[in-house]
């Protein structure tokens, strides 16, 4: 079997960014997955499942409540390893092109200190497994590791 994209690159010289993970055509749309890579693989310790589901309840919530993103989020998610998350928009997008929208996001993760969002029975199959106070404490730490200075080595994947 052919291996996938995302396994052909180089895990080894990863470094935390927001990357464009593939493009994909459907009609004559584009739908632009980007990698959002909130540490360094095989390097530092993987994000815990509490920290990322948070995570992935504050960005949904944020990203289909955004007056131009909205209507274009097809999904937020985590990755299987742990180290980040995969946005799709549609659209024909770049990095650059969603680094403002990055530090709305980033900025509104550490800041939030309400109820996290369908974080109940009713709302949610396992809505126990959450931990805001780490999922603050990451998204201050990619606001300041990544994105306040973001350059192009963490727009575009090493070759």
């Amino acid at each position: 079997m052919e291996k996938i994209t995302s396994f052909t690159i180089d895990h080894l010289r990863l470094l935390p960014g927001v990357y464009v993970s593939r493009k994909d055509p459907v009609g004559d749309e584009i739908i632009t997955t980007f990698d959002i890579r909130m540490t360094r693989p095989n390097f530092e310790p993987v994000m815990n499942t509490a920290e990322m589901h948070t995570i992935e309840h504050l960005a949904a919530t944020f990203l289909r409540n955004h007056p131009v993103y909205g209507p274009k989020t097809i999904y937020f998610g985590p990755m299987g390893c742990r180290t980040g998350f995969y946005l799709l928009l549609h659209g024909d997008y770049e990095s650059k092109d969603i680094v403002p929208l990055m530090k709305e996001l980033f900025i509104f993760m550490r800041d939030f200190k309400d109820e996290v969002p369908g974080a109940c029975a009713k709302d949610c199959g396992n809505f126990r497994d959450m931990n805001l106070p780490m999922a603050n404490y990451l998204a201050d730490k990619f606001l300041k590791e990544v994105l306040e200075n973001i350059d192009s080595s963490r727009l575009v994947y090493p070759e």
